[in-house]
């Protein structure tokens, strides 16, 4: 799985001395960094190589942040890419309709090194924590279709129902349930048993 430190980030601004700068502050931390200069050179780019991150600037020729981040956001194939917007624009007005078309963040120019760094960190983390509780879940999920199609046969004891495992050794069906797909049991009484308890208490 990618890291942290390995990922990718798309810097979308058509002012160079921006870019600039913003290149060189991403590669100091080792990500990634690809640019483009434009909307619809963005949107060509995420097509073919897709960026953990996309710092995107509003104001634009030809398509300006807002209608880039729409695109991104409608193509199911980039929509969990997360935008950060970096602007000069920093009225409440400009904020909500950034989120409303699909971006996470603002940074507002001109801006701080350590507050760019700090939020494109922020967003990374939590990219990077998606993936890997989505991978845990495939795992799960995998070892879960596993033991519900088990082949063969499964030795297991008629008297105390202990399963024997690959390494020749007796477990208890709950323990060899949870080292395949990490579930956890919680132990109670089915009715007929329940009933049969009381069914007991009843003959005392």
């Amino acid at each position: 799985m990618k890291t942290l430190d390995s990922s990718s980030v798309l810097v979308v601004d058509d002012t160079r001395i921006n870019v600039d700068l913003l290149v060189l502050l991403l590669q100091k931390m080792n990500y990634i960094v690809c640019v483009a200069e434009s909307g619809k050179e963005a949107l060509q780019k995420i097509a073919t190589n897709p960026p953990d991150l996309v710092l995107l600037d509003i104001m634009m020729p030809e398509m300006d942040g807002y209608e880039t981040c729409r695109r991104i956001k409608s193509n199911p194939l980039s929509k969990h890419i997360p935008i950060i917007f970096i602007t000069a624009l920093n009225e409440t007005k400009d904020k909500m309709k950034g989120f409303e078309v699909g971006g996470v963040d603002f940074i507002t120019k001109p801006f701080e090194v350590q507050e760019v760094l700090a939020r494109v960190k922020a967003q990374l983390t939590i990219q990077h924590l998606h993936r890997t509780l989505a991978a845990k879940n495939s795992e799960l999920e995998k070892a879960l279709a596993e033991v519900k199609s088990l082949q063969g046969i499964v030795p297991i004891c008629s008297k105390c129902k202990k399963i024997r495992n690959d390494d020749g050794f007796w477990q208890r069906v709950e323990q060899y349930v949870s080292e395949r797909t990490g579930a956890k049991f919680s132990h109670g009484y089915c009715p007929s048993c329940l009933q049969s308890e009381i069914d007991k208490l009843d003959m005392l």
